[in-house]
C-alpha cells in the first residue's frame, strides 16, 4: 500500500521574522529573500507577553515587499477567530501573494486572557481548531457550504475569489502533544514542531504517519518541518545565555535548561551538525528564529549556512 504522507527529498530554510515597525520589517523581509532562504514565516497571539503584528495583516504586507519566498505562520492560533473570516481572509492572502502561502496552525493556550478577550473557552480549543479546519477546506473549494457542526453552523454560502493554490493553502499543523499529531496525521498537509529534540521529533513523525495510515487519508505531499530558535556566537556558552535570556523575555519563565536542549547554539558549523541531526529525523523545512539582532544573524546564516544545507541529507 502506497504511503499516506509524501515526504520531500530537498532541504529548504526559511526565517521567523518578529518586528513591530514598518521600515524594519520591510529591510528584513527584503534581505531574507535577497540572502537566498526559501521561506519567511511569522508568529501569532491576539495579545501576548511581548508586542506582536497580526499575523495576517503582516503577511499580506510581506506579500507586497517579496516576489519569490513562501510566506507563513508559525502558528496561527486558529480557535481565536471564526474559521469563515480565516478562509476569506487566506484566501485573498494567497491570490495577493501568488500562491505562496502556508497556513501553519495551532491551539495555543499558552496565553489564556487572548481566549477570554475573544470570547473562546481555552477548553475548547481543540475541538474548534478540528471543526474549523474542515470548514477551511470547505470554503476555500468555492462551493456552497452547508455547515452544521459543534461549534459552528452557516450556510450554504460560497466565497469567492478561491486561492490560487488548489485545494488552498497547504495546512501545517503546530504542537508538542498527541492531539497534535493525530491532527496533522489525519487532516494536516504538514507538521511543524516547536521545542523538540531530534529524537523527539522522529518520535513525533512516527506519530503522525500512524494516525495517517489509521486515517486511511488519501497519498499526499506532507512537508516535515521544525520551527528552531536559534543564537550564533563563536562561544556556546555566549549563545546559550543569549538563547535563555531572549526566551525567558517572550515567554515570562526560566528557560535556561530547555534553551540548552531544545536551540540552535554556538559557531555555524555547530548549528549545521545539529541541523543534520534533525534531517536525519526527518525534518526538511527549517524554521530559524533568531535569538540576537536579525540582519547580523540573516546576513551570517545566507554565509556560512545555506550554502552548506544542501549536504546535510
Amino acid at each position: 500500500m502506497a504511503e499516506a504522507l509524501e515526504l520531500e527529498s530537498e532541504l529548504r530554510c526559511g526565517v521567523m521574522l518578529a518586528g513591530a515597525g514598518r521600515a524594519d520589517v520591510l529591510r528584513l523581509a527584503q534581505r531574507i529573500e535577497s540572502g537566498g532562504f526559501d521561506s519567511i514565516f511569522v508568529g501569532d497571539h491576539v495579545a501576548f507577553h511581548v508586542p506582536i503584528l497580526e499575523s495576517l495583516t503582516l503577511l499580506s504586507f510581506l506579500a507586497a515587499a517579496t516576489e519569490r519566498v513562501t510566506l507563513g505562520t508559525a502558528v496561527y492560533l486558529l480557535p481565536l477567530r471564526h474559521p469563515t473570516t480565516t478562509a476569506k481572509t487566506s484566501s485573498t492572502l494567497d491570490v495577493l501573494s501568488g500562491g505562496r502561502l502556508v497556513l501553519g496552525v495551532g491551539v495555543g493556550g499558552e496565553f489564556p486572557p487572548e481566549f477570554e478577550a475573544s470570547g473562546v473557552p481555552v477548553g475548547e480549543r481543540g475541538t474548534r481548531t478540528d471543526e474549523a479546519i474542515e470548514v477551511l477546506r470547505q470554503l476555500w473549494s468555492g462551493e456552497p457550504t452547508l455547515h452544521r457542526g459543534r461549534h459552528f453552523a452557516f450556510g450554504p454560502v460560497a466565497l469567492s475569489p478561491t486561492p490560487v493554490q488548489p485545494g488552498g493553502p497547504p495546512i501545517w499543523v503546530g504542537g508538542r502533544r498527541a492531539p497534535a499529531w493525530r491532527r496533522a496525521g489525519r487532516s494536516g498537509d504538514g507538521y511543524i514542531s516547536h521545542m523538540a529534540s531530534p529524537e523527539m521529533y522522529s518520535d513525533q513523525l512516527s506519530r503522525i504517519r500512524q494516525h495517517a495510515a489509521q486515517s486511511a487519508r488519501p497519498s499526499r505531499r506532507f512537508t516535515t518541518a521544525a520551527l528552531l530558535f536559534t543564537a550564533l556566537a563563536d562561544d556556546y556558552e555566549q549563545a546559550l545565555d543569549r538563547a535563555a535570556s531572549g526566551l525567558e523575555r517572550i515567554y515570562r519563565v526560566p528557560f535556561r535548561e530547555a534553551a540548552a536542549r531544545y536551540c540552535l547554539l554556538g559557531r555555524p558549523e555547530d548549528c549545521l551538525e545539529r541541523l543534520r541531526q534533525f534531517a536525519a529525523s526527518g525534518v526538511r523545512h527549517f524554521v530559524l528564529s533568531p535569538l540576537g539582532e536579525p540582519q547580523e544573524f540573516v546576513e551570517r546564516v545566507s554565509e556560512a549556512i545555506l550554502p552548506e544545507l544542501g549536504g546535510l541529507l
